[in-house]
C-alpha cells in the first residue's frame, strides 16, 4: 500500500505544482529553453482529448470528463484489488502511475475552469479571479508544458504520402501526468507483460 500511495502522492504533487507555476507565470504559447534547442517549457492548454483533439463541443467535454472519472474509478478499484493480492511491487507501482496520471489530468478538467482566469498571448492567468474562472465545472483545460523537439527535417520526396513534407520529432507537448501514464503503460508492456496477461 505504501509504495502505491507514495507514487500517487508524488506524481500528483509534482504535476499540480508545475501546472500552477506554468499557468500563473507564463503567457499562453510562451517557451522557456531548458537544454539547448531540444528541451523547452512550452505553455499550451489542451481543451479535449490527447494532442489537442476535441469532441463534440461543450457537451462532448462533459461526456469526456465523465468517462475519464468512471475510468479512473475502475483503475482505482483494480489498484486496491492487486494491493490486497500482494502482487509484485513493480506491477502495483505501474498501475499507480497510470492512476495518478489520469487523476492529475482530471483535476485540470474538473477545477481549472473554476479557479483560473483564461491564459492569453499577452496576459497571464490569475488564481481565483474576482470575475470568476474561464469555464464551468468539468470544462477546464489541461495544462501542458513539456516539449522535446529533438530534431526536424523534411521527408524524402520518394516517400509515399508524406514525401517532401516537414516533420519534427518529438512534436507533442505533454505534462507530468501524461508522462506518468506513459511510464506506467511502458512498464506493463515491456517489463510486467506476463503479470498483465495473468491478470487479464
Amino acid at each position: 500500500m505504501k509504495p502505491a500511495l507514495a507514487t500517487i502522492c508524488s506524481v500528483l504533487l509534482l504535476d499540480q505544482v508545475v501546472k500552477f507555476w506554468v499557468k500563473l507565470s507564463m503567457y499562453y504559447g510562451e517557451s522557456i529553453p531548458v537544454i539547448g534547442s531540444w528541451c523547452y517549457i512550452h505553455f499550451i492548454e489542451n481543451p479535449g482529448m490527447a494532442f489537442g483533439m476535441e469532441f463534440g463541443g461543450v457537451w462532448g467535454k462533459y461526456i469526456l470528463s465523465i468517462f475519464r472519472i468512471v475510468a479512473v474509478c475502475f483503475i482505482g478499484v483494480y489498484l486496491l484489488k492487486i494491493i490486497r493480492k500482494k502482487l509484485t511491487r513493480g506491477y502495483v507501482i505501474s498501475i499507480a502511475l497510470i492512476f495518478a496520471g489520469a487523476v492529475g489530468n482530471i483535476i485540470d478538467s474538473l477545477f481549472y475552469g473554476l479557479i483560473f482566469s483564461d491564459s492569453a498571448r499577452f496576459s497571464k492567468a490569475s488564481l481565483f479571479p474576482a470575475e470568476g474562472g474561464y469555464g464551468d465545472f468539468l470544462q477546464g483545460k489541461v495544462v501542458d508544458m513539456l516539449y522535446f523537439p529533438f530534431f526536424d527535417g523534411t521527408f524524402p520526396e520518394w516517400l509515399p504520402i508524406w514525401g517532401g513534407e516537414y516533420f519534427q520529432f518529438f512534436r507533442p507537448v505533454f505534462n507530468i501526468a501524461d508522462m506518468a501514464i506513459s511510464i506506467g503503460v511502458g512498464l506493463l508492456l515491456f517489463v510486467y507483460r506476463k503479470q498483465l496477461k495473468k491478470e487479464l
